[in-house]
């Protein structure tokens, strides 16, 4: 837009329309409205009665964000209008949108800045849009940074990208702006408030250093458990002294939304061996499930661990083979802040995390789970039964499908899907050879609801009982 100035810019909007039946826009129209507070925003028609032109409905500014029809004055459409020919041309400086009238009823929205000038829109403001291509538009700032950030005018986060916006202008204040606003001011007040915070010294008698705190609590640990140190203390969430309100506070501190600072305040004492005393029940599990002598019961070779659980597996798992896992799970035994863990990766990502266990009975077993799972998927179906059923309420969930597999090995498994309107979720279960290991279906069937019980899955025995089709599926006569 080489030819017009936007510093000295105005454009006057001239033939608003009532908000009446039979003069409102069409549907999803974007428009600038006029409040009958005299607050000027915008937003896109959503009409209660899409086939007659009444004026019940709503204007539509963003997710979750409407304007009421009762609410608003007049309306002008900026969808019909573009002012590309006039931003083209040098000097101008004022541009009527209609016909100018007589009344005084006109609009004129001035004051335009623009993002190659370094100038950003405050969290949460709304704004009218000059857009680069001459269009007319409206949005709220949506700050994703100091320097980035985009207009959502609609519902699911429809917005508008900085990189298209020519020129924005401020419109008038509303209740999300203020609320951020007065968010801002409170957060800089906390931020000078805690520039120089109080001490109270009954809480803060061993001083401001968290380090001395948990010395003195694992002294107190060390006692049962001689193993402990500070870094098994610190694998659950830590503790620290921060400023808070203008007073140093025992508190835990992360980031919300926006990246506002969240202190979770210790409160349950009022003096330092109190919160001494808190520090050692909170890390006290910590500590106990790092025991090295109970979680490396059989040393630092993970090949031992993962040689047991494939044992375990291969029991049941008969078709199981070593290089079905090559793609799966990774294990291995690590120091990790001078602790020994047992980590895990998956698939191609050799990113290694911990896998909190507190013995080597129970590391196994979860290797256990994931060896199991990775068998079945190493094991192709080569027939399905869908067992019918009718309305069947699972704790509030409705089941949606229970289906049994016939594996290329010629075990089976059963995958069963419950949901409501909103979530849902789906189970697999391998059914053991054991189940079959009798002449009996019923007793067949007891074992079977050992594994998918009825009472939690859906289909209890008479119902499956009744199903002469899953009955010579799965091999009975």
């Amino acid at each position: 837009m080489k030819g017009c100035d936007y510093k000295n810019l105005t454009i006057s909007f001239n033939k608003f329309h009532n908000l009446v039946d039979k003069d409102v826009p069409e549907y999803g129209e974007y428009c600038l409205l006029e409040l009958k507070d005299g607050r000027l925003t915008g937003g896109s028609w959503n009409p209660d009665d899409w086939e007659h032109k009444t004026a019940e409905g709503s204007f539509i500014r963003g997710t979750g964000e409407t304007v009421e029809a009762s609410e608003v004055a007049r309306w002008h459409s900026l969808d019909k209008d573009t002012i590309a020919g006039c931003l083209e041309e040098d000097g101008v400086n004022y541009i009527d949108i209609g016909p100018e009238t007589d009344d005084g009823s006109s609009v004129e929205v001035e004051g335009f800045k623009s993002f190659k000038d370094k100038d950003y829109p405050k969290s949460e403001q709304f704004c009218f849009l000059i857009m680069k291509n001459g269009d007319l538009a409206a949005g709220r700032w949506d700050k994703l940074d100091e320097e980035d950030g985009e207009f959502v005018y609609g519902s699911a986060l429809a917005s508008h990208n900085m990189e298209d916006v020519w020129a924005w202008a401020p419109l008038s204040p509303d209740e999300f702006f203020e609320m951020e606003q007065e968010s801002e001011r409170e957060e800089k007040l906390e931020e000078e408030m805690n520039l120089n915070p109080s001490t109270d010294k009954k809480k803060f008698k061993y001083g401001t250093d968290i380090e001395v705190y948990y010395d003195k609590a694992l002294e107190k640990l060390l006692v049962k458990y001689p193993w402990a140190t500070k870094n098994q203390m610190k694998k659950v969430t830590p503790w620290e002294i921060t400023p808070l309100h203008g007073k140093n506070v025992f508190g835990q501190v992360s980031t919300g939304y926006k990246n506002a600072r969240i202190v979770d305040e210790w409160t349950d004492g009022e003096s330092a061996d109190e919160f001494i005393d808190f520090l050692c029940e909170y890390t006290k599990r910590s500590v106990e499930n790092s025991n090295p002598e109970e979680k490396f019961k059989y040393g630092t070779d993970i090949k031992v661990y993962l040689q047991k659980a494939f044992d375990e597996v291969k029991k049941e798992y008969s078709w199981l083979e070593p290089q079905m896992l090559e793609d799966g799970w990774h294990y291995d035994i690590q120091r990790i802040n001078d602790e020994w863990e047992f980590v895990t990766a998956y698939g191609d990502n050799y990113k290694y995390y911990p896998r909190e266990c507190g013995s080597a009975e129970e590391f196994i077993k979860t290797v256990i789970r994931d060896y199991q799972e990775e068998a079945l998927e190493a094991n192709p179906v080569v027939d399905s039964y869908d067992v019918p059923f009718g309305h069947v309420e699972i704790h509030g969930w409705n089941l949606e499908h229970y289906r049994v597999y016939k594996l290329k090995s010629g075990d089976y498994k059963v995958s069963v899907q419950a949901g409501d309107r909103v979530t849902g979720g789906t189970r697999e279960f391998f059914i053991t050879p054991n189940c079959f290991k009798t002449k009996s279906y019923e007793t067949f069937l007891d074992r079977y609801l050992e594994i998918v019980p009825g009472e939690h899955f859906g289909l209890k025995k008479k119902d499956l009982l009744a199903d002469e089709k899953l009955k010579k599926f799965l091999g009975f006569k």
